[in-house]
């Protein structure tokens, strides 16, 4: 048994999961947070009596025996969280009066669809196919690149060899080219706003394929008691946590990682340093770019960032009676506007009506997320003025859209925030204002990047930049992965526990 001793940079859910697994092997952790709360994205805050959360619409791993679970279960996040399951993950109006709901049962998903459009037949036929096969297939959760030698990469293709076709003919596919597949105006619309257009098709089927084995549940509270529950965790097994304490620099001595210099000038020491920030403060400002290769510069100028959106929450004096889904309604505009830096001809609104915890009785949060890009907003906050006169011109222009949706709405907003990506750089540091690092594309969703650096020992790399896709899942098993590396150099049995 180790006594080791570990600084993990950033209480997001990748660094308190490595907390977690690296005091069950003996190691002496504490985590060093810029922010007064844990969870990093993955949070929520209040605001007049309601509450707004900035992360959690379903939970990967929710079901008992499939993966994720056990994981979940070892950080302590699943003890007496209360899931409940969606129908649908979306419902979509269409101009001409028809409604496309994205069921999570796949067979009425199935003729649901063959009811929408007859002519659509091969490429919903193909659609479905690709939902089933992703209902049952079991990703290999714990492959590390590193850890795995000749024999384990042979023992490993073999293993995937019955599911490899299938997963690369839908891994090479983006979703924007997908949707023109078919001729249904209102099928196709769906499909192209339901994930970012650049994702790999397979990864919304896989989402329904979830749903359907009942596999991503929402875990009522939402996101703050999800990272809430891992601090405790954490904290049981006795690692350290402080808050309001921004690392500006990883000290290094020679080639290895010795400690971190804080904001007020500080030191703190360590035999092992662990990044759980965000990559490219971690890479270009702690470490001032003395460790990077080739291949590491290549990432972070030529892989595309998961955008950043803007946030708009109200809380509103009334029930809805519309049936709840994963990620809410979406409903056509008749003319096009402009919010922020992109025009719009439909708004997604996610209504909370599943979630007593988020308002107080009679009353329900609402939530418009949309794609923003940083470098807009970055321009106009040199002039405080106009930054904040534009969030309020679009908070205004999207309550006049929901109140014509749903007519009075306006008269009974009672709170109303609004998050730019300013915000989300503001709180958690991330590059461009990220919400989930970098983005899953057809040539980069099966990709595990490295966790650690060239020339530079005793030091790890866990999180959303290391993980493409992002995700409270690539964000548990990163920093399960990062301890399984220091136990493996140091020769240590890596040992788990349940809470």
């Amino acid at each position: 048994m180790t006594e080791k001793s570990i600084l993990i940079i950033g209480a997001g859910i990748s660094g308190l999961c490595a907390g977690c697994y690296a005091q069950m092997n003996g190691y002496r952790t504490r985590i060093l947070e810029l922010h007064s709360l844990p969870g990093g994205l993955c949070t929520s805050w209040k605001r007049g009596g309601f509450t707004i959360d900035g992360s959690v619409h379903f939970l990967i791993g929710s079901s008992p025996n499939r993966p994720f679970n056990r994981y979940w279960k070892e950080v302590g996040l699943l003890k007496d969280r209360e899931i409940i399951h969606h129908d649908a993950l979306m419902r979509a109006e269409g101009l001409d009066g028809r409604v496309f709901t994205l069921y999570t049962d796949i067979d009425r998903l199935h003729q649901h669809l063959l009811e929408l459009s007859p002519a659509d037949r091969p490429a919903i036929e193909e659609f479905i196919a690709g939902v089933r096969f992703f209902s049952t297939y079991s990703p290999p959760t714990d492959a590390i690149p590193e850890l795995m030698g000749p024999v384990e990469g042979i023992r490993m293709l073999f293993s995937m060899l019955p599911s490899f076709k299938t997963l690369q003919k839908w891994s090479k596919i983006s979703m924007g080219e997908y949707a023109n597949r078919f001729q249904d105006p209102l099928i196709r619309k769906v499909l192209q706003i339901s994930v970012p257009p650049e994702f790999p098709v397979f990864l919304l089927m896989a989402t329904i394929g979830w749903q359907a084995q009942k596999n991503a549940g929402y875990p009522i509270g939402g996101s703050l008691p999800l990272a809430r529950a891992i601090e405790r965790r954490y904290r049981s097994l006795g690692g350290e946590i402080h808050y309001n304490t921004r690392v500006v620099k990883i000290l290094t001595e020679g080639d290895r990682a010795v400690g971190v210099c804080l904001e007020d000038g500080s030191e703190q020491r360590a035999e092992v340093v662990i990044s759980a920030a965000d990559g490219y403060t971690t890479l270009y400002k702690m470490l001032g770019e003395r460790f990077l290769d080739p291949k590491t510069r290549s990432i972070y100028k030529d892989f595309t960032v998961f955008p950043s959106m803007l946030y708009i929450n109200l809380g509103v004096k009334r029930i809805f009676d519309e049936p709840s889904t994963v990620s809410g309604l979406v409903f056509p505009l008749e003319r096009p506007i402009q919010l922020g830096d992109r025009a719009w001809d439909y708004l997604p609104v996610r209504i909370i009506n599943f979630d007593p915890s988020f308002a107080p009785p009679g009353k329900t949060v609402l939530t418009v997320s949309l794609w923003s890009d940083y470098a807009y907003w970055k321009a106009l906050s040199a002039n405080p003025d106009d930054y904040e006169a534009k969030k309020q011109e679009i908070l205004q222009a999207v309550i006049r859209l929901l109140d014509q949706r749903w007519p009075g709405l306006a008269s009974q907003v009672e709170m109303s925030d609004v998050a730019t990506p300013l915000t989300f750089e503001r709180f958690t540091g991330n590059w461009q204002g990220s919400t989930q690092g970098w983005l899953p594309t057809p040539k980069t969703a099966l990709m595990q990047l490295n966790k650690t650096l060239p020339g530079l020992k005793n030091f790890y790399l866990t999180g959303q930049w290391a993980e493409p896709g992002g995700g409270l899942p690539g964000a548990v098993r990163s920093g399960r992965a990062v301890v399984r590396l220091l136990c493996h150099k140091d020769k240590i049995l890596f040992t788990t526990s349940e809470e």
